[in-house]
């Protein structure tokens, strides 16, 4: 406790000292309900890292509800879509593989989003996209400023602000599926005080038909957000409330290769009782003060709630039948009876809270921020087992497990974050940005044998600090071109199941490239490259690691990951229609650099989830008189589903490449009402876009959708 005492009192000291004025100016207060990272697209392409916006134009006309969808037109991010709406999303960045997003840091309006970040970050909850208005992805040196996850990037979800004057939206979207979606929000600002109330309520009964089940294979979605900001003179408190419900009748069991080829839209009836319930609360206060015309200080308190229990089936019936066995395959269809069947409920409860401060400091040249975080989060898992029969192609209950050892224990972790960065303008052309961030983290682990909790725990901890320094710079040629590098240290903590002896994940990243602007025409290429000293994978049943590990992590030891981003912007004018046009592409090499005898890895292996290709072209006519038509065209090269699959041969070990179009068609019918038509995967192409968990899944099949959208 020593430590952290020192490290707090250093940084409250470093924040407090500075409260004369000098020569620049900060900005006026900011309105704080909505905290952004990056700001707006502009401010992106000028950041001395690779970043990117997406603005609120495009959410909006392309009506987003899949974060997938929308990341997909990102450079530099990898997107592994499991059940085709996005509900929990595997999302990686560069090194940063993709395994339910846990290698990336999530943040909604700044603040961190995960349900466990540090002790159990994977993402099970993702919050509702159709009610976020931007998002924004921050890569390289300046990420440093957030965390705990520092290798590949961050991702900030922007919600939707409270109006300047008083207003509000409602969206109705109906489509093929029974899809209804409805996204309502009303609020005004008047003097001081500002407020926002705001619901999304999503339904559809999904693309998937279960055998010999009445049950539908969609979702209902419920999520309400309150909102609240005052403002003075030199102080100013936003308060936000969250709340949301969803239940999925979505499931971990996927199809034999010989089964998705017939019919990729097709669920065995083993997995018709399957079914997702979860609920999210999360609560946040914001303060700041302006100290003086060149300080300002910032306090951020924030506390999360999320449960869930997602009853599923947990089975190797299908890796079975496709390696030969032709009773597994007739378990699956149905047609053979079964015993024991376990349908687990994954029932966990999650908290996180916390206290962030930080100043910003203008001192002539510099931009200096100054901050710290206190965090601390848990994860309670008590997991009993329901056992079914299945009889003549039905499912009989017959008994219940209670639940011990791994399905029976508490994790949890605290962690102390300090930062400290300089946004240094050496000349009008040469700006410098340095960075230092401290993680402490201490995590345990305590796991019982008996349901009542009764018994002496096992007991396992870890503790790691890592100081993580970076700097990166851009260097403007001229008017038109601009020079940007960095390199800093990464860090991605183990988690709560973590024993003593285990490092966390380091790795060394570096990233230079070239930006041109001139009028509409922007272009970017960037190249990265991160060296790991101990590459590690994160354990589930959702996402295997490689070692056939459902729990805990893998590390697979030295590894490297290079490659190339590159993006492509400009406005053509073709009569009366405008036609913006941008265009993407990452190209990526990901592979262990070492002989690993404890993990078995070899130089050469190639890393899971990371595909070698993406390439993302969105297409805009505008006929500057109401009607705006987009096309999004995404490419998505096939990946690993474990290390090393380019050593086996066997195509199992793949997912497939998938070249798929949406299309959205969007008229004004005056300036308050706008009606639209969309249309996901044009060309109906579905591919086995994932093999975990539990064998092959598809992607969306093509999916139309009209909507009306009324502002006022």
């Amino acid at each position: 406790m020593l430590k952290r005492s020192t490290a707090l009192s250093l940084a409250i000291a470093s924040i407090s000292a500075p409260t004369f004025a000098q020569d620049l100016a900060l900005n006026t207060l900011p309105q704080l309900e909505t905290i952004r990272i990056i700001g707006t697209q502009v401010e992106a392409r000028e950041v001395s890292g690779s970043s990117a916006v997406v603005e609120p134009q495009q959410m909006q006309i392309e009506v987003v509800t899949d974060i997938n969808q929308v990341l997909k037109t990102v450079p530099g991010v990898y997107v592994q879509e499991e059940e085709g709406y996005g509900l929990r999303p595997n999302i990686g960045i560069r090194a940063a593989s993709s395994e339910r997003s846990s290698k990336v840091t999530l943040m909604e309006d700044g603040i961190l989003m995960a349900p466990a970040p540090y002790s159990n970050p994977a993402a099970y909850y993702f919050p509702t996209t159709a009610r976020m208005s931007a998002v924004e992805v921050l890569k390289g040196a300046p990420l440093l400023r957030h965390g705990p996850q520092t290798t590949g990037g961050v991702i900030n979800l922007v919600s939707t602000p409270i109006p300047e004057t008083s207003g509000g939206k409602v969206q109705t979207t109906l489509g093929e599926n029974n899809q209804q979606d409805t996204h309502l929000h009303y609020g005004e600002t008047n003097g001081n005080f500002g407020w926002l109330l705001e619901t999304v309520q999503r339904s559809n009964e999904g693309f998937k038909h279960i055998d010999r089940s009445n049950r539908d294979s969609g979702f209902d979605i419920a999520d309400y957000v309150a909102k609240a900001r005052w403002t003075g003179d030199r102080h100013a408190l936003g308060i936000k409330a969250q709340y949301s419900e969803e239940v999925s009748n979505e499931t971990y069991l996927g199809l034999t290769d010989e089964d998705f080829a017939a019919d990729p839209n097709r669920r065995y009836g083993l997995s018709s009782i399957d079914q997702m319930n979860n609920s999210h609360k999360g609560f946040s206060a914001n303060y700041q003060f302006k100290v003086s015309d060149t300080v300002s200080l910032n306090v951020i308190g924030y506390h999360n709630e999320f449960a869930r229990d997602w009853f599923k089936l947990g089975t190797s019936l299908v890796d079975q039948a496709n390696n030969g066995d032709a009773a597994a395959l007739a378990v699956l269809r149905g047609e053979q009876d079964a015993e024991d069947l376990g349908y687990k409920h994954n029932n966990r409860v999650y908290e996180s809270q916390g206290v962030e401060v930080n100043s910003r400091i203008a001192l002539n040249d510099h931009q200096i921020e100054v901050g710290l975080r206190r965090h601390e989060d848990e994860m309670d898992r008590f997991q009993p087992v329901e056992i079914y029969d299945q009889i003549n192609g039905s499912l009989v209950f017959d008994r219940i497990i209670e639940p011990t050892g791994g399905d029976n224990r508490l994790e949890g972790a605290e962690a102390l974050s300090f930062w400290v960065t300089d946004a240094w303008s050496l000349t009008d052309a040469l700006k410098l940005d340095l960075a230092l961030r401290y993680e402490d983290v201490d995590s345990y682990r305590n796991q019982y044998s008996t349901p009542e909790r009764s018994d002496e725990p096992s007991y396992r901890s870890n503790s790691s600090e890592e100081w993580l320094p970076g700097v990166s710079l851009t260097y403007d040629l001229s008017d038109q071109w601009q020079l940007l590098a960095g390199v800093h240290k990464g860090f991605s903590p183990l988690g709560g199941g973590a024993t003593e002896q285990q490092e966390p994940e380091t790795s060394t990243n570096f990233e230079a490239g070239v930006r041109f602007g001139q009028d509409q025409l922007f272009a970017e290429v960037i190249g990265f490259y991160s060296d790991f000293s101990n590459q590690t994978e994160n354990c589930s049943m959702a996402t295997p690691c490689s070692n056939g590990a459902e729990s805990g992590t893998f590390t697979t030891g030295e590894a490297v990951v290079a490659g190339l981003e590159f993006q492509l912007s400009n406005t053509y004018e073709w009569g009366r229609f405008s036609v913006p046009v941008h265009l993407t592409y990452t190209h990526t090499q990901a592979e262990v650099s070492a002989d690993n005898a404890v993990s078995g890895a070899r130089d050469g292996d190639e890393l899971a989830s990371i595909p070698e290709n993406l390439l993302s072209l969105r297409v805009e006519l505008d006929n500057n008189n109401g009607w705006r038509n987009y096309a999004v065209a995404k490419f998505m090269d096939e990946t690993c589903v474990s290390l090393g699959c380019n050593r086996s041969g066997d195509e199992q070990d793949r997912t497939e490449s998938l070249f798929a179009v949406d299309l959205v068609s969007r008229y004004d019918l005056n300036s308050d009402t706008a009606v639209y038509l969309k249309v996901e995967n044009l060309f109906d192409e579905q591919v086995i876009i994932a093999r975990s968990p539990l064998g092959p899944r598809p992607n969306k099949p093509q999916t139309a959708s009209v909507g009306i959208e009324y502002t006022f």
